[in-house]
């Protein structure tokens, strides 16, 4: 790997304006880091991506990189473009280890992180060292949120989770673990007890159904609760797949590696949300794809499917008469999920859009003062460096609310 990475490096041009950092959404200042890479100063580097992103190590190996860094670098109109995604990864993962926590002059204010997604973590990081006092409330046992819970072990290994969080708790952040607000506890609760702001990183953990007859049978499955906890299930040998994004490339994945023997992927049209990378990945794996497929129903024997007309423009323009009884031991639906919306039931003044996603202005304040948001809560389900991007900005506005300064963004 290391002959690899030194091979990468050397091949990066070292442009006047750099494309791969437009191409990222945290703007990370690749050729500079790479640079310091080359001269061997791999810890200052891994320094300066953590105070950028301090999921920097996650985002190296889930980020879409195709579409982001690599797929912005010149190099690629003609050839290969940098893999920065593998130095980042070196680089990040080395500095994770050796990282040395420097506490900064304590603030006397203290901050609620609501969930310990990406979003979540990003903020609280930033208010530790920044002195503030921070306490992150988790439903879960143990911290990552959607890196944990929704990407599956052989994507992301949760050892790095692991390590991340002694980080995390040597900076002094403490963590509630099974602690979910608005069941018992209220963010109008946590403002009685004394923290100056509130951030929401909550993500969207409520599967999105299809509305159709079946979904209440012993054999049918949301891909968000699969992915949780997949050994809980026992989906039997042939699983169909509704649904063709990334999520439901990692059920399929996940479920060829935990037993099933065929798995089938189907899609209305013939658009696959996934990027390719991630395709070419489950197909690889053994996954199977059909198109044209309107799914109507599900029966105990499987899911029950009207074939698309598709028009010259790739287009569903109809579908022919007739249904196609298919047969699988499960059928997994995976089509996206939304926020659950016990927060806004129980704080007041706290208000959602008709999807359930928090209402926030352009500094990330939600309608109730004092409340932040970003990440998947805000926007619904995107990426996790994107969630980082705004949880930066709510971290500053959060830290100039609480010290009623104007923002200079």
């Amino acid at each position: 790997m290391a002959i690899h990475i030194i091979d990468e490096a050397n091949r990066c041009l070292n442009c006047k304006k750099p494309r791969c950092m437009e191409g990222c959404p945290v703007h990370t200042p690749i050729p500079h880091i790479i640079q310091m890479f080359k001269e061997h100063q791999v810890m200052d580097a891994g320094k300066e991506l953590f105070q950028n992103n301090p999921m920097s190590v996650i985002c190296s190996i889930v980020c879409d990189h195709e579409q982001q860094c690599a797929g912005h670098c010149v190099l690629g109109k003609k050839g290969n473009p940098v893999h920065f995604s593998s130095i980042e990864n070196y680089i990040s993962d080395t500095y994770l280890d050796r990282m040395k926590i420097q506490k900064p002059e304590e603030q006397k204010k203290t901050v609620a992180v609501i969930g310990a997604g990406p979003a979540g973590l990003t903020v609280a990081i930033i208010l530790a060292q920044k002195g503030y006092k921070v306490t992150i409330f988790e439903q879960q046992d143990k911290i990552g949120g959607i890196t944990r819970y929704g990407i599956p072990e052989f994507r992301l290994p949760k050892s790095i989770l692991d390590r991340l969080e002694k980080k995390i708790l040597k900076m002094g952040i403490r963590i509630r673990p099974h602690t979910a607000i608005g069941t018992v506890l209220t963010i109008d609760d946590l403002f009685r007890d004394g923290y100056a702001s509130v951030f929401v990183g909550t993500g969207v953990w409520k599967a999105r159904n299809l509305g159709i007859p079946g979904e209440c049978l012993a054999n049918v499955h949301f891909g968000i609760d699969y992915l949780e906890n997949p050994s809980a299930y026992d989906l039997g040998e042939k699983v169909a797949v509704i649904g063709m994004g990334n999520a439901a490339m990692d059920v399929a994945r996940t479920a060829l590696r935990n037993g099933a023997l065929q798995v089938t992927m189907y899609a209305r049209g013939t658009h696959v949300a996934a990027n390719s990378h991630e395709m070419a990945y489950a197909e690889l794996d053994g996954a199977e794809f059909k198109f044209g497929k309107a799914i109507e129903r599900i029966t105990e024997k499987g899911p029950v499917f009207k074939t698309s007309i598709i028009d010259e423009n790739n287009k569903v323009a109809g579908y022919e008469e007739g249904e196609d009884q298919t047969e699988a031991d499960s059928t997994i639906i995976a089509i996206s999920q939304g926020p659950r919306n016990r927060l806004i039931r129980t704080t007041g003044g706290l208000e959602g859009s008709d999807k359930g996603l928090l209402i926030v202005d352009e500094n990330g304040m939600t309608t109730r003062e004092g409340v932040f948001a970003a990440g998947d809560v805000v926007h619904g389900s995107k990426t996790v460096v994107h969630a980082v991007e705004e949880a930066k900005k709510a971290a500053a506005a959060m830290i100039a609310y609480m010290e009623k300064k104007k923002l200079t963004f």
